[in-house]
């Protein structure tokens, strides 16, 4: 009598023990990524290329790998690591004054490339206050300029919220962040003009003391 349903419990029980095997390997998995993309953006803003490459390669490996394992069922399982991804490869493409890729390039998720992007906004914030601190005010205006053409294009998905949890939340973080930078810029631009006016005071005071008689 209950053959049946013997049978499709045991076809059932195989079906969610390989998905719970895979869902932990992915997890485990995953995770290692996320710590490999952390590496990688640490290397950069340290300027040692030839290791962010290296944890990026690693990263993209292991994502490929568990994105094989994910089937159709467990993709949800990759969003964190791979939003981690975008935002180090996108950060070293920056970086390195080439094109941002594609999300079909990066092979990743919709709502990963969306997040991962707003979240390099703020490690190019961080690039812009490393070069005020160390190289003065050169090419700071176009990194700022970036940061807030990839908010503004990002922007109108603000209406998707509810089908991309936290997306309205990163897009308020992200304008936060512009906003300290155009704080920070227009201070050092008023600095750099201060500056600019006293050292052409200082050379008034020194020509009209040389053109003193004695």
């Amino acid at each position: 009598m209950l053959s049946n349903v013997q049978a499709d419990v045991e076809k059932i029980n195989k079906k969610f023990k390989d998905i719970e095997e895979r869902r932990n390997a992915i997890i485990k998995g995953t995770r290692d990524a996320t710590i490999l993309c952390s590496k990688a953006i640490v290397s950069m803003h340290a300027h040692k290329k030839n290791e962010s490459i290296e944890n990026i390669e690693k990263a993209k490996k292991l994502l490929q790998q568990f994105k094989e394992m994910g089937k159709d069922d467990l993709q949800k399982y990759l969003y964190v690591a791979q939003q981690e991804f975008v935002e180090a490869y996108c950060l070293f493409s920056i970086i390195e004054n080439s094109v941002i890729p594609s999300m079909k390039s990066l092979e990743v998720s919709d709502i990963s490339y969306v997040m991962g992007l707003l979240d390099c906004i703020g490690e190019i914030k961080r690039m812009i206050i490393d070069k005020i601190r160390l190289e003065g005010t050169s090419d700071i205006n176009t990194l700022f300029e970036l940061m807030d053409k990839i908010y503004g294009i990002i922007y109108p998905l603000a209406v998707y919220d509810n089908l991309m949890p936290g997306l309205r939340r990163k897009l308020d973080v992200s304008r936060i962040l512009i906003e300290n930078v155009r704080a920070i810029l227009t201070e050092e631009n008023r600095r750099t003009i201060m500056i600019e006016k006293m050292h052409e005071f200082e050379k008034k005071i020194k020509t009209s003391e040389k053109s003193k008689p004695e």
